[in-house]
């Protein structure tokens, strides 16, 4: 159905053309905010052109969901999507850090087919297939095997008390490498506790699944893409022998902010 050595080289070239304007390696960014707290920048804009052109040219069958390109209803009309956020991280990105990453993921019928993470200023590609496995730099991705909860690894810059049992390590700006830790088994729990979207976790959700982490929403349910709302609350990845005991621990929470 697709040609993926061709997607990947599509996703590299996205990638490197962020990277040619990353702050971090002494390039001039213009940045924005397109509302209070929501920062975006011209790589943003230039690299979601750029894979809209080419990921249509790619698949002209396949709708369109981006971050950065305005929805329209007739992406429901099909069964294939491209799911793309262009810079996953765009606040590492404007800073100079190397935590974001351009994110694609190609969904049929609602569920991820292929999903690829370019994130260069790390020297890291991510990619998972279906059925296949995921891997990083070539090298095939197993998920955290922690069969606890107390002690897991968490990408949190702070933890609060209730979670005091939990261990903190690095934490991209990026959720979609954020998910793709526990992919590698450099965490054993990712949570969010909001309103997302699925451009966010599409392609880091398939990576992290195939490498055999449980991937759901906030309250255990399973994700589902291209939906009328693109939206789901909070996203969870974690070791697949702790994953009920982070439902259970999170339920509360999750049930009194998804209210408000």
């Amino acid at each position: 159905m697709i040609d993926r050595q061709r997607l990947e080289s599509i996703v590299r070239a996205a990638g490197d053309m962020a990277m040619r304007a990353w702050p971090g390696a002494g390039h001039a960014l213009d940045s924005w905010e397109k509302s209070p707290g929501d920062p975006v920048s011209a790589a943003d804009l230039a690299v979601d052109s750029f894979l809209k052109r080419e990921l249509g040219a790619l698949l002209p069958s396949a709708g369109w969901l981006s971050e950065e390109t305005a929805d329209a209803p007739e992406r429901l009309a099909g069964g294939l999507i491209w799911l793309v956020d262009p810079i996953d991280g765009t606040r590492d990105c404007i800073r100079g850090r190397p935590g974001w990453a351009v994110s694609v993921a190609l969904v049929s019928a609602g569920r991820p087919l292929f999903g690829m993470l370019h994130a260069p200023a790390r020297g890291e590609f991510w990619h998972g297939e279906a059925g296949q496995g995921s891997w990083r730099n070539g090298k095939q991705l197993i998920a955290s095997q922690r069969a606890e909860l107390p002690g897991a690894r968490v990408p949190v810059d702070h933890l609060p008390s209730i979670d005091a049992d939990l261990v903190k390590v690095d934490k991209p700006n990026s959720i979609a490498l954020r998910i793709a830790m526990v992919a590698a088994d450099e965490a054993d729990l990712l949570a969010t506790l909001r309103w997302g979207w699925e451009w966010d976790i599409g392609a880091a959700a398939l990576i992290a699944r195939e490498a055999g982490a449980s991937v759901t929403d906030a309250f255990g349910q399973a994700l589902g893409y291209n939906k009328p709302d693109p939206r789901a609350f909070g996203v969870l990845v974690t070791a697949p022998a702790i994953h009920s005991a982070a439902v259970d621990r999170l339920a509360i929470r999750a049930q009194e902010l998804a209210a408000r």
